[in-house]
C-alpha cells in the first residue's frame, strides 16, 4: 500500500519526465528492476536504509549495481537523486505509484482473481473480456488459486471486490442462521 506523500511526490516528478520521452514502460521497468534488486538483497536494503554510511558509499554502491544492469541516464540520475535526498530506502514505494500512474494514463487495471481450482484458459479470457468491457481498460490479470473459497470466485479490481464464493456464501447463510435464532 502506497501512504506515502514524499513517495508519491518523487514517482510523479520521474513519471512526468517519463511523460516528456513517452518511455513510461522503459522507466518503469528499470526503475521496477533496480527496486527489486534492493529488496532481494536483504544487506544491500539495509546498507542504503542505514544512517551510518555516508551519501558517498551509497552512490558508489548504486553506481556500480547501475554500471552492471545498464538503465537509461535518466533513471540513473534519478537513483542517484534519492541517495543525495536520503530517499532511497523509499525505492520500491516510489515504484508502486508510478506503475499506478502509469496504468491511469496507459488506460490499464490490473485485476486479481481467485479461484479454488485453476481456470481453463477461455473461462480467463472470458473474464477478461467482460472486464474490459465494464471498466473500459485493458486488463491485466493475476489468477491465484486459493483452495479454502470451496468454489466459486472472487475478483478484485482496484478498491473493488466482486465475491462471488461459496465460502463468502456459507458464511452469509450462517449469519442470517444465527441472526433468526
Amino acid at each position: 500500500m502506497i501512504n506515502s506523500g514524499i513517495a508519491k511526490r518523487y514517482a510523479r516528478a520521474f513519471f512526468d519526465i517519463a511523460g516528456e520521452d513517452k518511455l513510461y514502460e522503459k522507466y518503469y521497468e528499470e526503475l521496477s528492476g533496480f527496486a527489486r534488486i534492493v529488496q532481494g538483497d536483504r544487506n544491500l536494503k539495509e546498507f542504503l536504509a542505514n544512517p551510518v554510511f555516508n551519501q558517498a558509499e551509497k552512490k558508489a554502491v548504486v553506481e556500480a549495481i547501475i554500471q552492471k544492469i545498464r538503465m537509461s541516464d535518466m533513471t540513473t540520475n534519478f537513483l542517484k537523486l534519492l541517495v543525495d535526498k536520503k530517499r532511497i530506502g523509499m525505492l520500491a514505494e516510489i515504484a508502486d505509484y508510478y506503475r499506478v500512474l502509469m496504468d491511469e494514463v496507459l488506460k490499464r487495471v490490473r485485476v486479481s482473481v481467485k479461484t479454488a481450482f485453476p481456470l481453463p484458459a477461455d473461462v480467463t479470457s472470458d473474464i477478461k473480456q467482460g472486464l474490459e468491457q465494464m471498466t473500459g481498460k485493458q486488463t491485466e490479470i493475476v489468477v491465484e488459486e486459493d483452495r479454502s473459497l470451496l468454489g466459486g470466485i472472487v475478483i478484485r479490481v482496484g478498491d473493488t471486490l466482486y465475491d462471488g464464493s461459496i465460502k463468502t456464501q456459507l458464511s452469509n447463510i450462517r449469519n442470517l442462521l444465527g441472526e433468526a435464532v
